[in-house]
Order: structure tokens, then C-alpha cells, then sequence
């Protein structure tokens, strides 16, 4: 009997390594599954991180070459009154008005230059075809000789700010219809 009862306990005792065996295996495949969802997370939230980055980096480049919109927009009046000034002074025959209109004339292109250097240029127009992206249509008149369409005078200057249209030029296009 001794012997069956041997064999009972290795039976027995091999019956329970076994139970602890397939516990372990599930416990490991229980934390193996807990693992990949942990990296699955950890892959998702690095990405999510990066994506925040990259969104930053353009919303910082975009606010370093458009934040100063308002205020250079704000400026072009006075370029407006500059030229306005220079225009209506400019056929005077007093030499010393015309130093006036020299200094002006001077002062004007001095702002210019700074607005440049911040990103600002000047919208083509005369000669050029009319664009409706970038150019504001305020009257039609005959212009022998031109195509249709082509812009023929101008009547307040457009401006770019780093590429991006600030304000449409506003101009007459010819129509010989």
C-alpha cells in the first residue's frame, strides 16, 4: 500500500505543480496583455506628445510672422497720408516746398523700409492682370489698347505680410466691352 499511496502523492504533488504551472502561465499571459496595453498607451501618449510639439513650433512660427499684423496694418494709413501729402504738394513751384516735399518723400521711405524689414511688401498692380485674390475691383473703364481685364490705375495700395495678403490693392480694370 505504501507503494500506491507513494504513487497517489507524486500523482497528488505533480497534480498541484501542474495547477501552479498553468496559474503561473495565466498570470504571465495576464501580464504579458497588460504589458502591450501598457505600451500601446505609452506609443499613443509619445505620439500625442509629439504631435503637441509640432503643433506648437507652427503656431509659434505663425505668430512670430503674423502677430504683428494689426499694428503694421494700422500703419499703412499713415504710409496712406504720406503719399497723399507728397501727392497733392509735389507740383508746387516754391523751392522750399519742395524741400518739404523731399523730406516727406524721404521720411515715407525710411518707414517703408522698416515695414519691409518686418515682413511687408507691396501687391503689383498697374500692368498687371486683375486677381480677385488680391486685388479689389473699384470701377471698369475702357482702356483702348488693353487687354481685358488688366488693371489700369490704382487707387490705394495692397500689401503682403510675409506672403499673406494684409490689404487688396484697390484698383480700375479696363473693360472695353
Amino acid at each position: 500500500m505504501t507503494e500506491q499511496t507513494d504513487q497517489e502523492e507524486v500523482l497528488n504533488v505533480d497534480g498541484e505543480v501542474k495547477d501552479v504551472i498553468e496559474d503561473e502561465i495565466k498570470h504571465h499571459e495576464t501580464l504579458k496583455e497588460g504589458n502591450n496595453d501598457f505600451k500601446a498607451k505609452y506609443y499613443y501618449l509619445a505620439a500625442e506628445v509629439e504631435n503637441m510639439r509640432k503643433r506648437f513650433e507652427r503656431e509659434k512660427e505663425s505668430l512670430l510672422k503674423f502677430g504683428n499684423e494689426k499694428v503694421l496694418s494700422s500703419l499703412l494709413t499713415v504710409v496712406d497720408n504720406f503719399d497723399l501729402t507728397v501727392s497733392a504738394i509735389k507740383n508746387d513751384n516754391d523751392d522750399k516746398v519742395q524741400n518739404i516735399v523731399k523730406g516727406i518723400d524721404m521720411i515715407r521711405n525710411q518707414f517703408l523700409d522698416i515695414l519691409k524689414q518686418n515682413g511687408l511688401t507691396q501687391v503689383e498692380t498697374v500692368g498687371k492682370m486683375f486677381d480677385p485674390n488680391f486685388h479689389e475691383a473699384v470701377a471698369q473703364a475702357p482702356a483702348p489698347g488693353k487687354p481685358d481685364q488688366e488693371i489700369i490705375t490704382e487707387y490705394q495700395r495692397g500689401y503682403l505680410l510675409n506672403g499673406r495678403l494684409l490689404r487688396a490693392p484697390k484698383v480700375v480694370v479696363a473693360n472695353n466691352a
